[in-house]
């Protein structure tokens, strides 16, 4: 009797190119073994009954700083794994941990308990990698960044830094800075994504930061440079040079806060769902109520209050993050921007997770990829969420695709992650 096989029936699933009714998908051992339409008997498997409720590949968030109270550089192993736990409560299957800008040290200290709790992390999102936002940023862009603890790159540092730890996957960073170009080499050479972030840069510095590692826009429209005029003359931004380089990726925060509809709607129609990943760029506020918070550590981040949906600074000169969850963000495109689920789902799954080099593994419902899975209702409401196969998070009421105490409490023991 296999009883480390788990299969999820009667499901609508969503796929890369269709949305497949009452479709059947196998786990085994953690890894998809079969996606197909109808029934299939599998005598002693665990059943998972979607009750025709979506079944689609888990949602992956490439910037992420924290949630449910926690941030990833509050310097606790603690706000590592409870920040995986809040975000798979709305689909989070995988997610990159996000820095702020902040000392050598602070960095340092930040990648070593990542390690840490990568070892410990069975309970919540899986974690990719580190994604380091900044420091090295234009002071005219900083937004809600920390400006003591901005600068220019330093190949001392970063090099200190990337032999430090093995597990940073991107770095984002403004390209016109001096030594920025041969900051995004580095990166390139060793395997790093490097990502065009809080920056002032115009249309000719962006071409050459594209030609030298930089494929990707962070989070597209927030601090970052669009048409300016110099001495009279008109020039093109980075938001425009996004448009106009069909090779760059985007990413966007889709809470219809951060980006209005009309913006949505460029976006999609420029981009597509092929080249636009959705973000939260959560900070520790996304789960929680409104009210007072903090953006970064708490031992010196700044102070900011949650309100209307999103952070601001205190005087509500601008956003200080976003308190966006995953499946908020697929909400938003479908009912603020009008993109149909499918591609909708993509931007959240299999795009990111080409951008940032795992789609041979995760993204999609395929044979051989890893059991990351949600189940939802046609409302985005998360009923179940699969890690590996691994059941992290069930619905507490009884609804759609309701597994029993017994049914989780097995998968849990003989599906547990390495």
């Amino acid at each position: 009797m296999n009883l480390q096989q788990i299969k999820i029936f009667n499901g609508k699933l969503i796929t890369p190119h269709r949305i497949i009714p009452q479709g059947t998908v196998l786990v085994n051992n953690g890894i998809i073994t079969a996606v197909t339409q109808g029934d299939i008997e599998v005598p002693d498997a665990i059943q998972i009954d979607a009750q025709g409720q979506y079944v689609s590949p888990g949602f992956i968030d490439i910037h992420v700083h924290g949630g449910g109270g926690h941030d990833f550089m509050d310097g606790t192993e603690e706000a590592f794994l409870e920040i995986a736990k809040t975000h798979a409560q709305y689909g989070t299957t995988a997610l990159l941990p996000t820095t702020l800008t902040a000392e050598k040290e602070d960095l340092l200290l930040t990648l070593d308990l990542y390690e840490q709790a990568n070892r410990n992390n069975t309970q919540g999102s899986q974690f990719l990698g580190m994604h380091l936002e900044g420091p090295y940023f234009a002071m005219s862009q900083r937004g809600a960044q920390d400006p003591r603890y901005i600068r220019n790159p330093d190949p001392a540092e970063y090099k200190e830094i990337i032999a430090h730890s093995r597990s940073i996957r991107r770095w984002s960073a403004a390209p016109e800075l001096p030594g920025a170009i041969a900051f995004g080499q580095y990166l390139t050479a060793n395997g790093i994504l490097a990502a065009v972030a809080h920056t002032d840069a115009i249309y000719e510095e962006v071409i050459e930061a594209f030609e030298n590692g930089y494929r990707l826009a962070t989070h597209l429209y927030s601090a970052m440079s669009g048409v300016s005029r110099r001495n009279a003359f008109r020039y093109a931004g980075v938001i425009e040079s996004a448009y106009l380089l069909d090779g760059m990726d985007v990413e966007i925060i889709a809470d219809g806060v951060h980006l209005p509809a009309p913006l949505l709607k460029l976006v999609y129609k420029i981009k597509g769902p092929d080249r636009t990943a959705l973000i939260t760029d959560a900070m520790r506020g996304a789960g929680m109520p409104p009210g007072p918070s903090m953006l970064g550590s708490k031992q010196n981040g700044l102070e900011v209050i949650i309100e209307d949906g999103v952070a601001k600074m205190p005087d509500r000169s601008c956003f200080a993050g976003s308190v966006a969850t995953a499946d908020r963000l697929i909400r938003s495109m479908i009912e603020l921007a009008d993109v149909p689920l499918l591609d909708a789902v993509k931007m959240m799954t299999n795009t990111p997770a080409r951008i940032i080099g795992v789609d041979g593994s995760k993204g999609s419902l395929a044979k051989g990829k890893d059991a990351d899975i949600v189940i939802f209702d046609q409302n985005i409401n998360i009923q179940t969420t699969m890690v590996q196969g691994r059941i992290v998070y069930q619905h507490e009421q009884p609804g759609p695709a309701t597994v029993s105490k017994a049914t989780i409490d097995q998968a849990l023991r003989l599906n547990a992650i390495p």
